[in-house]
């Protein structure tokens, strides 16, 4: 158990301030801290969970006493307590988050997505994971940090964010003070992410389809195109471009994800790469994806049943390169 300090949030800033390096700038949640915003948004936060609505799924559940997997859990499958299935440097991440200690990974299991073709389904669909307390969860991002990793990478975290911010909370008191990334699969609640502004440093989103029909096949959210839409436009209004060190360490901004997936339509792949070049930015770092493989209950689908080919992949960034797009896949 984390002991709670006495020391206000002047000393603690000062003491944090004195570890940054001069040239890493300040995470954006130490100053809601100070100004006592964080306590409020953890209390707002906390009120979704009731009648669960963290996302656009909206299942109306009782997640303040309902257990994880049992029928007062939603679609995510996710009770009231956070699940960590791993935790530790990743150093399969983009190379800006990565550096030369790792991305922090903290993996939750469960989802709110459930992607047929998941490839970390058995954390995601299965819930392979152990029930955390929130000051287990600070305890655990303070153990990341002490690993001498870069930043905090919340793996899937949209069904936990109330509890996440919890965490936080207590673990900025204890000394934390890594750039908090946001890694999820694109489909959230806007009016969550609002609360989120001044707390998270680099929101890194999937953008899987622009096609209805595709969606709904694959994901059973047919809304899916127009909420990562507006989830993305809200993502970049709040923290903008990624900004990177001189040491080539990412501190804050957007960062776009997408995975090249077998029989993309040219007609998507240009609606994918123009919303992002005309609607968000021409300076969008996208890391276009080739690692598709037809995991899970990929087998059902015939015309997804393979890994993406070659060719495939090269046209994807081509595609991107003729709408102006440059960042993160070259």
């Amino acid at each position: 158990m984390i002991p709670t300090p006495s020391t206000g949030p002047e000393d603690v800033c000062m003491i944090l301030n004195d570890r940054l390096s001069e040239n890493f700038p300040a995470p954006v949640y130490l100053e809601t801290w100070k100004k006592g915003i964080l306590a409020n948004r953890i209390k707002q936060l906390n009120t979704l969970l009731g009648e669960c609505s963290l996302c656009p799924r909206a299942c109306g559940v009782d997640r303040l006493h309902g257990r994880a997997g049992s029928n007062q859990a939603g679609v995510c499958g996710a009770g009231k307590f956070p699940q960590v299935a791993s935790y530790g440097p990743h150093f399969g991440e983009e190379q800006p988050l990565v550096g030369r200690n790792g991305s922090g990974t903290i993996f939750f299991a469960h989802c709110n997505l459930l992607c047929a073709f998941c490839q970390n389904y058995d954390i995601s669909h299965l819930a392979q994971g152990t029930k955390s307390s929130i000051s287990q969860l600070a305890e655990t991002m303070l153990e990341v940090q002490a690993m001498g990793c870069h930043n905090l990478n919340l793996v899937t975290p949209t069904h936990f964010v109330p509890q996440i911010v919890e965490a936080l909370n207590i673990a900025i008191q204890n000394g934390f003070r890594l750039p908090l990334v946001y890694n999820c699969g694109g489909y959230e609640n806007v009016e969550v992410i609002q609360m989120l502004e001044g707390i998270v440093d680099i929101y890194m989103p999937d953008l899987k389809f622009m096609d209805r029909e595709r969606s709904q096949r694959y994901l059973a959210a047919e809304d899916y195109p127009e909420v990562v839409r507006r989830v993305i436009r809200e993502m970049q209004r709040q923290v903008g471009e990624l900004m990177i060190t001189e040491q080539g360490l990412a501190y804050h901004g957007l960062l776009v994800r997408y995975l090249v997936m077998p029989q993309t339509s040219e007609e998507e792949l240009e609606s994918i790469f123009r919303f992002l070049a005309d609607e968000i930015s021409g300076e969008t770092y996208i890391n276009i994806m080739s690692q598709y493989r037809p995991l899970f209950k990929a087998r059902k689908f015939p015309e997804i049943d393979r890994p993406t080919s070659s060719e495939e992949y090269t046209n994807a960034r081509q595609i991107a390169r003729s709408m102006g797009l440059r960042r993160g896949f070259n």
